[in-house]
Order: C-alpha cells, then structure tokens, then sequence
C-alpha cells in the first residue's frame, strides 16, 4: 500500500510537475542514504516537508501514528477588510500561479529559451489566459487576444509597429526561402546564365528600351487627350 499524502498546495503542484520533466539522476551509493524502509517496504524519498524515521524510533512512529488529522482550510477572508498577504495567498496567487505555468509551458513551445528573439509575447498570452479564465465567461467560446474589448480599445489610441516577417515565418517557410534564394544565385552564377544576362543587358542599352517605352506612353497621353477635347459639348448660342 502507498502511503496516504495531504492534498498538496499549488505551488508543491507546479514544482513537481517541473521535477517530473527533469532528466533522473544518476545512481550513487549515497543515494541509499536519502531513502527509509518503511513497514510496507516501499523506499520514500527524503523531502523537507515530510518526517520520515528509522525502525529504531518506534516511538516517535507511535506518536505520529496518533496525531489527529489535519484541520480543514479556513475560510477565505473578506477580501475588504483582509490584510495584504492573505489577499494575495486567497485571491491572487490561485489564479496568477496557474497562468504562469502555462506562461511557462508556451514560452518552451516557442523555443524562447534557446533563442534571443522570438514573437512570443508574454503579458500578451498571459492577458488572454486570464481574460477566458474568468469564472464570469465560463459558458463563452474562446476569445483571442486581438478580439478582447479592451485590448482593442488600446490598441486604437496605441498602435503598435508590424511584427517583422522573420518572426512570423515558420521554420519550414525560412527554410523555403533561404533554399529557394540559394539555388536561384547558384543558378545566375553559371556562365550560359551570365552570358545571357550580359546579353540581354547590352540589347536594352543598344535599342534604348527606356526610352522607347517613355515615347509610346507620352504617345497615348496625347491620343486620349485630344479625344476628351473633341468630345467636349457645344454651347447652344440659338438665342429666344
């Protein structure tokens, strides 16, 4: 049988959920020390907030074995007239705390710790956890950052710049681009490719295509401006 524990509070919750993610350590001789057979034969390890003992204190096991079991949590206080700390133990932390785990879980999705720059923004998806984390829109859909009503009334009289298009870019998009431009310089690099270029370069400045393009267009300005000219009403001088 495993041992019964207490309901753990939200902060032993989040710290071992990132224990859990944490590679084993290594097996050490030592390590024997930090672990007590207990009656079920079931190695425990050694925790700061747990009493554990050795077959030899059988007393102190007797004593444990008759404390009487722990008091229910008290009532939350009056957030009025409450003192600072206990607002934030009752009313903030239960709240803040989860959203910061997930905060912390996004952040890894998005590599922010292996890169300097990314498009992840923190108080962004924090705002949003909260905003659809509240008890009042439990039966509403999602809402996405940009759709909040506040943040949209914000951001009218706060703009903010464009997000550059590297961040925006997934992976495989970069990839495609960066691939796509390297083969397009390795092909302009080949000599039938530069020789063409060359070609077609001395053939622009020999017929003077520039100009000739400027010409027609000046052409046609005239064309249609003499034909609104001559499409313009006479004025009916037949007096009464």
């Amino acid at each position: 049988m495993a041992v019964a524990q207490g309901p753990k509070t939200l902060w032993e919750q989040i710290c071992a959920e990132y224990e859990a993610e944490q590679p084993p350590f290594p097996y050490s001789p030592e390590s024997k020390q930090d672990s007590v057979s207990l009656d079920t034969g079931i190695l425990q390890p050694l925790h700061t907030k747990q009493l554990y003992f050795t077959s030899t204190d059988c007393s102190i096991a007797q004593k444990i074995s008759s404390l009487p079991a722990l008091a229910p949590l008290p009532a939350a206080p009056n957030p009025k007239t409450c003192s600072p700390r206990e607002y934030l133990e009752y009313y903030i932390f239960p709240i803040l705390l989860p959203g910061m785990a997930e905060l912390l879980h996004q952040a890894k999705k998005e590599k922010c710790f292996e890169r300097k720059r990314t498009k992840f923004i923190a108080c962004d998806f924090l705002t949003e956890w909260l905003y659809n984390q509240n008890p009042k829109r439990k039966d509403e859909p999602f809402t996405e950052f940009f759709s909040i009503p506040f943040v949209k009334d914000w951001l009218k009289d706060h703009p903010r710049p464009p997000i550059p298009l590297s961040f925006l870019l997934s992976e495989e998009e970069a990839c495609k681009i960066i691939q796509s431009f390297w083969r397009g310089y390795r092909v302009r690099c080949d000599t039938e490719v530069q020789e063409l270029r060359q070609w077609q370069k001395q053939l622009r400045e020999d017929k003077n295509i520039i100009k000739r393009v400027q010409e027609f267009w000046t052409k046609q300005e005239t064309k249609v401006g003499s034909k609104l000219d001559s499409e313009e009403p006479t004025p009916d001088r037949s007096g009464v």
